[in-house]
């Protein structure tokens, strides 16, 4: 449970459009109630003219190190760049527990519109499965371009309103992924959680049986430079709000 904390949060961090700043090299603290500091998020992205490249990992620290056998997730997006906003070609999700590995693939062909997905899982670095399919759905970005590109759009997008948006990688959910912008009323709320020095407020929805009632809030706040500077994660089963702070 603790390691989708994580994995979640880190990647919604990634809602600030890469266009608006130069930094290339994003990391964060997980804080979480009683737990404390629960891991760490590092999220670096490489492009050009024609091509970006995103690797994001997230290692837990503490007691939920121990209490996750000292698991590590590691993602990593590919693709090409359209009207200044990345599109992905390729994504890959790796997690790593004691003698466990587990690697999922996506390869998305624009032009046929169809998602392919393999997965492949070792034990003892002995391949124990591999299987592929193709998805129900199609999306041009995965979790990592989706959050990358979101701080653009949501910008142009009315206050007050959720706007649903699709990515590879949220299989369980049909691919749908539901963001609210606030309005001049309901950003106060926001704020409560997420501090007066947003430029841009949001709230994510993820569907997911972690989280209380299935359904996870996700709190963000853009900073001046056009990256997410601090998230909470609302009602996570019985243990309250996750946070997660940058520190870089």
């Amino acid at each position: 449970m603790l390691r989708r904390v994580l994995i979640f949060g880190g990647l919604f961090l990634l809602l600030g459009s890469f266009a608006s700043a130069k930094v290339t090299q994003l990391d964060y603290k997980a804080t979480f109630g009683i737990f404390g500091t629960v891991g760490t998020i590092q999220n670096s992205l490489t492009q050009n003219a024609k091509t970006y490249k995103i690797d994001t990992k997230v290692t837990l620290a503490g007691l939920a190190k121990v209490l996750m056998g000292g698991q590590t997730e590691h993602y990593v997006s590919k693709g090409h760049l359209k009207d200044g906003l990345m599109v992905s070609d390729f994504y890959q999700m790796t997690s790593r527990k004691k003698h466990k590995k587990v690697m999922k693939e996506y390869r998305i062909d624009h032009q046929k519109k169809s998602v392919t997905k393999r997965v492949r899982k070792w034990r003892k670095e002995k391949l124990v499965e591999d299987r592929t399919e193709t998805l129900k759905f199609y999306a041009e970005d995965d979790l990592l371009t989706l959050y990358f590109n979101l701080g653009h759009a949501v910008k142009k997008k009315q206050k007050g309103k959720t706007y649903l948006f699709k990515s590879v990688g949220l299989e369980k959910q049909n691919g749908e992924v539901q963001i609210t912008v606030p309005d001049d009323v309901q950003v106060v709320e926001y704020k409560k959680d997420l501090g007066q020095d947003g430029k841009i407020y949001a709230k994510a929805f993820i569907h997911q049986k972690n989280f209380r009632k299935k359904k996870g809030d996700i709190l963000l706040s853009v900073a001046q430079d056009g990256f997410i500077h601090r998230s909470v994660i609302k009602d996570i089963l019985f243990y309250g709000d996750a946070k997660l702070t940058r520190i870089k």
